[in-house]
C-alpha cells in the first residue's frame, strides 16, 4: 500500500494509541487481546511500512543463549535495587501509596494458577510487551523524530507510555514500570537491538515478583 510519509506517521500514532488502549478497554482476556494486537502490528509492518518483525528487533535467528543468563542476572539486580533502594525512597514521597497487585491475588498458595501465570509472564510480559513497546513503538518514534537526539527522545517517550500502561497498579506501579521498562529497553539496545535480551530480563523480573506473591509476600 503506497502511503505518504505523513500518512504512515499518522497511522503509526493511531496504532500506538490502539496498543495502549485496546488491552485495557476491550475487556478481552490476555490470551485474546495479545494475538489481536500482534496481528494488527504485523499487518501494519507488512502493508503500511514494508517491514518485518526483524525490523523491530525480533527474529529466531538472533537468539543467543547468553541472553538467558544475562536477563536472569539483570532481573535479580533490578529487583533488589527497586525493592531495597528505590521503592523505600518513593514510599517517603508517597507514604500512603502501594503498588496495586490485587489482580494476582488468585495465585497465592495456588500452584496451578502460579504455573499458568508464569507462562503468561513469558508470553505476555516477556515477549508481547517487549515487542510492542520497546521494539515497535520505539521504532515508530524513531521514525517520527528526525532530530539529533531522536534515540533518546524515542527511548524516554516509549518508557513513559510503558509506565502509564501499568496505571492499574497505581502511582508506585507506574513509576516502578517506568524504571523497569528503561532497564529492559536499555539491555535490548546495548545488545545490538536484540529483543531476546529484554524478553528474558522482563520475564525473569516478573518470575521473581510472582514468586513472592505466590508465597504470600506481595
Amino acid at each position: 500500500m503506497a502511503l505518504s510519509g505523513q500518512g504512515e506517521k499518522t497511522i503509526s500514532l493511531l496504532l500506538i494509541a490502539f496498543i495502549f488502549l485496546f488491552p485495557h478497554y476491550s475487556y478481552l482476556p490476555l490470551f485474546l487481546y495479545v494475538p489481536v494486537v500482534l496481528l494488527v502490528v504485523w499487518l501494519f509492518l507488512k502493508y503500511i511500512s514494508n517491514e518485518s518483525f526483524k525490523n523491530i528487533f525480533f527474529s529466531f535467528k538472533s537468539f543467543e543463549t547468553k541472553s538467558i543468563w544475562v536477563g536472569a542476572l539483570s532481573a535479580i539486580i533490578l529487583f533488589g535495587t527497586l525493592g531495597f533502594l528505590v521503592l523505600p525512597l518513593l514510599k517517603k514521597v508517597f507514604p500512603h501509596e502501594v503498588i496495586d497487585l490485587k489482580d494476582f491475588d488468585f495465585i497465592k498458595h495456588n500452584p496451578i494458577h502460579f504455573i499458568f501465570v508464569l507462562l503468561m509472564a513469558l508470553i505476555v510480559g516477556g515477549f508481547y510487551e517487549e515487542l510492542v513497546f520497546h521494539c515497535f513503538i520505539f521504532t515508530r518514534f524513531e521514525k517520527l523524530f528526525a532530530s539529533k537526539n531522536y534515540v533518546i527522545i524515542s527511548f524516554i517517550l516509549t518508557n513513559i507510555i510503558f509506565g502509564a500502561y501499568h496505571y492499574q497498579q497505581a502511582i508506585l506501579g507506574i513509576i516502578n514500570a517506568f524504571i523497569a521498562g528503561c532497564a529492559y529497553h536499555a539491555l535490548i539496545l546495548k545488545h545490538n537491538r536484540n529483543l531476546w535480551y529484554g524478553l528474558f530480563f522482563h520475564t525473569f523480573f516478573d518470575f521473581i515478583g510472582l514468586t513472592f506473591i505466590f508465597l504470600g509476600h506481595s
